[in-house]
This record gives C-alpha cells, structure tokens and sequence, in this order.
C-alpha cells in the first residue's frame, strides 16, 4: 500500500500533472502519484481482494499511465476517472490471468525439493525444459518475445497488441501459428 500522504488535488491541477508527464518530468509523475495512490490503491484492493495484488496492479498501472499520459483527453473523462479505469483493467487482467504458471513453478519447485521425486522425474522435468527452449528458439524473434509475455507476464492480446504495436489480429494470428509450431516441434522431439 502507498506509504506516502495524498496531496489535495483537483481536477484542474491533476490534468496538469497528466500533460507534463506526458513531457517526461518525473516530478509530476511523483507529484500525480501522491495525489492519487491511495484512491487508485483502493480500487484496486476492492476488485483483488488480495493486498500483494493490489500492490503489483497499482504498480503496473501507474507505468501505465507514465507511458500514456499523453493519451489522456480532457474532454473525455476527469484525470481521476481516466486513471481509475486503467487501475480497474489491469486489476480485472489480474483476476483472467492464469494462476497456472504459478502453480506450474511451486510443482516443479517441490518436485526438485522432493526427496522422494525419482532421478528419473528430475531428468524428465530438465529434459521438457530444454525440449521446450529449442522449440521456442526455432520461432522468429517477435513470435517468442510475444509468447513469452503472454505465459510468463500474462499480457492479454490487446496489452500484446499494445506493446508490440500490432494489430490484434494479427497478434492473435502470431500466437495461434507460435502456439502451433511449439506444439509440432514438441511433438516431434518426444516421437524422438
């Protein structure tokens, strides 16, 4: 949770600090998130539920809003509005998230710590590791910078679309041909 006192602010002085740090002044940028954290930490925590979630969603919308402060329009929405709905999507990106990779990571974790779990599990757990890292290097770079965002950062398409400056369907079509070739090349190791 934000440790730093709110400053008052109104709407007038919020759209101000937006644009300058649209211009990249950081003490605007420090400014904005004084004046704001503890509002934006408690949308947050009221969707999450979870304090450590809420925590890494507000840190991730606020990088957010530093690198779209200049998206802000004043004539569409309020600045608090415009930033509690970046908070609110990323929140909600949170909760669609899968819980897998984190589940994925304790099981193979245990497994290592696992007295019990047979040398011949290790080495099966350490070969699909490897078998996994040659398929993906056999992808063009943007289709394995992608892949990897998605699975390990779980960026949603139209985040993926965002980032990589795509159109979403063409980020769609990349992740389904990836997706597919990881596959093929899987399947062809194991037949191996």
């Amino acid at each position: 949770m934000p440790t730093t006192p709110p400053l008052p602010a109104n709407e007038d002085t919020l759209a101000t600090l937006l644009s300058r740090c649209a211009l990249g002044d950081q003490q605007a940028f420090e400014r904005l998130y004084r004046a704001t954290s503890s509002k934006l930490f408690a949308v947050a925590l009221r969707i999450l539920r979870r304090q450590d979630w809420a925590e890494e969603v507000l840190q991730e919308a606020f990088i957010n809003i530093w690198h779209h402060a200049s998206d802000y329009a004043s004539e569409k929405a309020a600045p608090l509005t415009w930033m509690t709905h970046i908070v609110r999507n990323r929140a909600l990106d949170w909760l669609r998230r899968p819980q897998r990779e984190d589940v994925v990571g304790e099981e193979v974790q245990s497994t290592w710590q696992d007295e019990s779990a047979s040398l011949f599990e290790r080495l099966a757990l350490a070969r699909d590791a490897v078998a996994l890292n040659a398929c993906l290097e056999r992808l063009e770079a943007k289709q394995r910078q992608m892949i990897a965002l998605a699975f390990w950062h779980g960026l949603a398409h139209s985040e993926l679309a965002q980032h990589l400056q795509q159109p979403i369907g063409t980020v769609k079509t990349w992740m389904r041909r990836g997706l597919a070739m990881i596959r093929k090349c899987l399947e062809g190791l194991h037949a191996v």
